[in-house]
C-alpha cells in the first residue's frame, strides 16, 4: 500500500509527543496559531531528518487555513488533536471534505454528542467508505490484548469479578495539566473523562461481557481539577460478572499513586490475571510495558487443590503506534475493528454514569440507547 498523505490537525502535547510513528507521512501541520504550528512542524523535520517541513496551516492567514488545507488532494486523512470540545466539528469538517479521521479520544463530552456525531458519519460518510477511529491507545496495546486472549482462551475460567485502580497525582506545574482546555474544563469530569476513558477502554479489552450496571460516587479533591477528580464505582456486567473500579486523579501526594498498586486484576473460577505497568528490559534499555500475570490453579483428579501455577507475559509500549497503524491498514481495507466510535462511546457512558450515579444503579445500555 502506498503511504497515506496525512495532516495532523493541532499541536499539542500529544501532537509532539505521541504521533512520531507517522510524522513521516506527515504532509501538512494546522493549529490556530502561526507559532504552534510552526513549532511542531520544525520538531517533525528535525526529530526525523525529513527533507522539507511539513507545510503550515493556521487561522491567521485565509490563503492557509484549516479550509485550504483539507481541500489538498494529496492529503487523505487527518489526526485530529484537538481540545475535547472542539473537535466535534472538526471531525465533521473533515469527513465533509473526503478525509479519512483518526481523532484523539475520547468521542465525545458526553453521551449525546458522541451520539449524534456518530449517527452522522454513519448516516452520510461511511457509506462512502470513508473511516473514522477513535484514538484509544489502551485498545491497541498489544499487551491488553495478550492478556484478553488469554481470557477467551479459559486460562483463568469463568470471569467472575475484577476491579481496576487508577490513581493519579497531578499539580499545578504537570504538563498535563498545563494546558488552557485543561485548566478551565468545558466538559464533565475533567480528567475523569479525559484520562478515565483509558481504563475502561482497557476493560473493554479484557472483560469478556461488556459493563451494563454503574452504580458510583464522585467527589472533588483538589479544587484546581474541578469539577471532579475521584469516581468510586460499583459495576456489574451483562454476564452477571462485577466488579470495582477506582479513578482519581486528586492524590495528596506523589506516593499515594507511586504506592497504590495500580492496573486490572480479573479473577476467575479457576485462576486470576493481573495487568500492570512496568519496565520491561529490552536488551540493555529499560522501556515502558506491560505485564500480564496469570495465575492457575493446580487441582488433582478430585478437584483437590493442589498448588498454582504462574505465567508471565511482558509486551512493550505499543498502543500509540499501533493505532495509526491500525487506521492506516484500514483506510487500505484491511480493518481489524478496532478504535470504533461506538467502542469509544462506551467508554463515555460508564464516565457519564458514574459522575452523575450518586450512588444509583445506571444502566447503560438506556444511556446509550440500546
Amino acid at each position: 500500500m502506498a503511504p497515506v498523505g496525512v495532516a495532523i490537525l493541532g499541536s499539542g502535547i500529544f501532537a509532539r509527543e505521541g504521533t512520531s510513528p507517522v510524522k513521516p507521512l506527515v504532509k501538512a501541520i494546522y493549529s490556530r496559531s502561526e507559532k504552534s504550528a510552526a513549532g511542531l512542524a520544525s520538531a517533525a523535520e528535525s526529530t526525523l531528518k525529513l527533507s522539507a517541513k511539513p507545510d503550515i496551516y493556521h487561522d491567521g492567514d485565509s490563503s492557509a487555513n484549516l479550509d485550504v488545507l483539507l481541500a489538498r488532494s494529496d492529503i487523505a486523512a487527518v489526526i485530529v488533536v484537538l481540545p475535547i470540545t472542539t473537535q466535534p466539528g472538526i471531525i465533521l469538517k473533515a469527513l465533509a471534505a473526503g478525509k479519512h479521521v483518526l481523532s484523539e479520544k475520547p468521542v465525545g463530552k458526553d453521551v449525546a454528542t458522541g451520539l449524534e456525531l456518530i449517527k452522522e458519519y454513519e448516516e452520510k460518510y461511511q457509506p462512502k467508505g470513508l473511516i473514522w477511529r477513535v484514538a484509544e491507545n489502551l485498545e491497541t496495546e498489544t499487551g491488553y490484548q495478550a492478556a484478553a486472549k488469554a481470557i477467551r482462551d479459559g486460562k483463568i475460567g469463568k470471569v467472575v469479578f475484577y476491579n481496576a485502580r487508577v490513581v493519579n497525582y497531578i499539580n499545578r506545574d504537570s504538563k498535563w495539566y498545563n494546558t488552557p482546555w485543561r485548566t478551565v474544563p468545558d466538559y464533565q469530569g475533567g480528567f475523569l473523562l479525559d484520562g478515565g476513558v483509558h481504563t475502561l477502554a482497557a476493560l473493554r479489552v479484557l472483560l469478556p461481557s461488556p459493563i451494563k450496571t454503574v452504580s458510583g460516587v464522585a467527589s472533588l479533591t483538589k479544587e484546581f481539577l474541578t469539577p471532579q477528580d475521584t469516581i468510586n464505582a460499583v459495576v456489574k456486567s451483562a454476564d452477571g460478572s462485577h466488579g470495582l473500579i477506582e479513578l482519581t486523579w486528586g492524590a495528596p501526594t506523589p506516593s499515594r499513586s507511586e504506592r497504590a498498586f495500580n492496573g486490572i486484576t480479573i479473577t476467575g473460577t479457576n485462576g486470576w490475571l493481573s495487568v500492570n505497568q512496568v519496565k520491561v528490559v529490552d536488551g540493555a534499555r529499560p522501556v515502558g510495558g506491560l505485564r500480564t500475570t496469570i495465575q492457575i490453579a493446580k487441582r488433582d483428579k478430585d478437584g483437590n487443590d493442589i498448588g498454582e501455577t504462574e505465567e508471565i507475559i511482558d509486551k512493550t509500549t505499543d498502543g500509540v503506534p499501533n493505532e495509526i497503524r491500525f487506521f492506516v491498514d484500514a483506510i487500505g481495507g484491511s480493518d481489524n475493528g478496532l478504535g470504533t466510535p461506538r467502542g469509544a462511546l462506551r467508554d463515555v457512558a460508564f464516565i457519564q454514569a458514574a459522575l452523575n450515579s450518586n450512588g444509583s444503579p445506571i444502566d447503560l445500555e438506556n444511556l446509550l440507547g440500546l
